[in-house]
């Protein structure tokens, strides 16, 4: 296969799994070795095991962290940090993506950024929409509010007061207080739902949001 055919086969496709090559490939040996000359060349980005981008020169469209972060672990979402500061909820900047998956816990650093995926329970494993992105890119990222509580969640003593109130939340008219408690009473945790009212208590304080 020349690399002009691998161009048309993937098309506008940012990222693709050598699976498209090699279904139906009279040699799969003989693909796996062209992609490995095509990184080698660099004409090629390899995330991960199968997962590959095009680089630079030969890119159609800019790849996005949050796509990027779906492709590379399936049964995952963006969440925590990540999705707070897409939301503009957040002040800090955040330069790694980080995801909750149902599977085991992975860090990927690749030349396209790091990657984080966490561990929860599958009961736990909801509150995620399908995103609008650029280019005609969609990724699953959680909402606001189970963001916050999956950030809680992962966080020893996440609960805490004074770790919530150093979150420094802004722009809390973009959290719905009514939905937080939802998925914090949904979760049966104890944790998240003292999280979920001190939050709500926090934002009162400052007279952020009125209750």
């Amino acid at each position: 296969m020349k690399f002009d055919d691998l161009v048309r086969i993937i098309g506008d496709e940012p990222v693709f799994s050598s699976s498209l090559l090699l279904a139906g490939a009279r040699d799969a040996n003989d693909v796996r070795r062209q992609l490995s000359r095509w990184v080698k060349g660099g004409k090629l980005i390899r995330l991960r095991r199968t997962l590959y981008i095009p680089a630079e020169p030969y890119r159609k469209k800019p790849s996005h962290p949050f796509l990027l972060a779906n492709r590379m672990k399936s049964s995952s979402y963006v969440s925590l940090q990540s999705a707070l500061a897409h939301y503009g909820l957040i002040p800090e900047y955040v330069p790694v993506v980080t995801s909750v998956t149902t599977g085991r816990p992975e860090t990927f650093n690749t030349p396209c950024g790091s990657f984080v995926f966490k561990h929860v329970k599958k009961n736990f494993f909801t509150g995620y929409i399908g995103m609008s992105l650029p280019d005609n890119q969609s990724a699953f990222v959680a909402l606001p509010e189970k963001a916050l509580l999956d950030l809680v969640y992962l966080t020893p003593s996440g609960d805490d007061p004074d770790y919530l109130r150093a979150l420094r939340i802004q722009h809390p008219d973009r959290l719905d207080l009514g939905r937080l408690r939802h998925y914090a009473t949904l979760s049966g945790s104890d944790k998240l739902i003292r999280a979920a009212e001190r939050m709500a208590s926090l934002l009162q304080e400052v007279e952020y949001v009125e209750l």
